[in-house]
């Protein structure tokens, strides 16, 4: 098996590593995230990737293609479904698509590990997708690690953020916060 992790962040990789090398898989990375802003935001994530898979001896593919602008302007059209409408979409397509084009035969994605992603709706999306690319999905619900892989990564010192990544999920981080504050006025 030559496996291709779509990788969104080093934290959420932590687990799926591990429970990959368990089964003696080491994956060859693939960052293409371009939904991480502001800029800073998408610099601190994709470097932490970067160095947590050197300390691990991985490959790493990072496709630096920021896509602010796109993002924004397919985000906009419906907020409340940007996720699955975009988000979700655009980077399993490029990976798969890389994976295809690479020969890579099996792809997975660390998306299947947080407990705050629509983990039925990429399964799905991956699973249509690899068969539309002729390649096998390797399919693992990473959740049930979730909070030791958010442990180990703290315990690491890795870069801790906040956010999924866009601009509109920082907001959603804020919005209780935000009401509180209006409400205590």
């Amino acid at each position: 098996m030559k496996l291709l992790m779509h990788a969104c962040c080093a934290p959420c990789s932590v687990y799926c590593i591990d429970e990959l090398e368990k089964e003696n898989i080491k994956p060859t990375l693939y960052w293409y995230n371009p939904n991480i802003h502001p800029y800073t935001e998408y610099k601190a994530r994709r470097d932490c990737l970067k160095d947590y898979a050197k300390s691990l001896d991985l490959d790493t593919i990072i496709d630096e293609d920021y896509g602010l602008d796109k993002f924004c302007a397919e985000a906009v059209k419906d907020l409340k479904n940007r996720c699955t409408n975009y988000c979700y979409p655009v980077r399993i397509e490029k990976t798969c698509k890389f994976a295809k084009e690479n020969g890579f035969d099996t792809v997975t994605t660390t998306l299947l590990y947080s407990i705050y992603q629509n983990h039925d709706f990429i399964k799905k999306y991956m699973e249509e997708t690899c068969a539309k690319y002729g390649l096998d999905f390797l399919y693992k619900d990473f959740r049930v690690g979730f909070w030791e892989g958010h442990q180990k990564a703290h315990d690491l010192g890795l870069y801790m953020q906040k956010y999924c990544g866009c601009i509109f999920s920082e907001e959603d981080r804020y919005r209780k916060q935000i009401e509180k504050d209006k409400k205590n006025k």
